[in-house]
């Protein structure tokens, strides 16, 4: 059977986005989480916050392809240095791929983004020693100021607490 994905679903998926504490919603193309290919669509707010991480098994790299609005992917080395920052829209880069074990995080730069990730699966929860330890954990009080500098970060910058 043909799935496919309306502009008034993905208009929902934006909303409820708007609408949660964490300023981003997902919706599962795959039917179950143990899929080979995971695939989402993913909204974002500008205040969400993605935590730096990596995918360290050799065979988790991640497409990321921006629909809709704006979204700055960051790249950094393992003591929090930006190594990459790249512009994500309609006008600049609209696709990447992050290859297995790269620290990495997305900066949502304008309302309502809207994205597509495929990587491989199963899908695995992120282990906490694949969180960056220098960057806040979500939800505490340091992440909306780490937030902000990373929406302002150059190459180079030390984004470490």
């Amino acid at each position: 059977m043909i799935k496919a994905y309306t502009s008034t679903q993905l208009g929902l998926l934006e909303h409820e986005a708007a609408s949660t504490g964490r300023r981003r919603a997902h919706l599962n193309v795959h039917a179950e989480l143990d899929a080979n290919v995971q695939r989402l669509f993913i909204a974002t707010q500008p205040d969400t916050y993605m935590r730096p991480h990596r995918h360290p098994e050799a065979h988790k790299w991640e497409f990321f392809v921006v629909l809709e609005g704006k979204i700055d992917l960051l790249v950094f080395d393992n003591q929090g240095e930006l190594q990459q920052r790249i512009e994500m829209s309609g006008e600049q880069t609209r696709a990447v791929e992050v290859p297995a074990g790269t620290w990495h995080a997305y900066v949502c730069m304008q309302a309502n983004t809207l994205a597509l990730e495929i990587k491989e699966g199963a899908y695995l929860p992120t282990r906490e020693q694949d969180f960056a330890a220098w960057s806040p954990a979500e939800n505490t009080d340091r992440a909306p100021g780490f937030v902000e500098r990373m929406r302002v970060a150059r190459v180079g910058d030390l984004l470490a607490l």
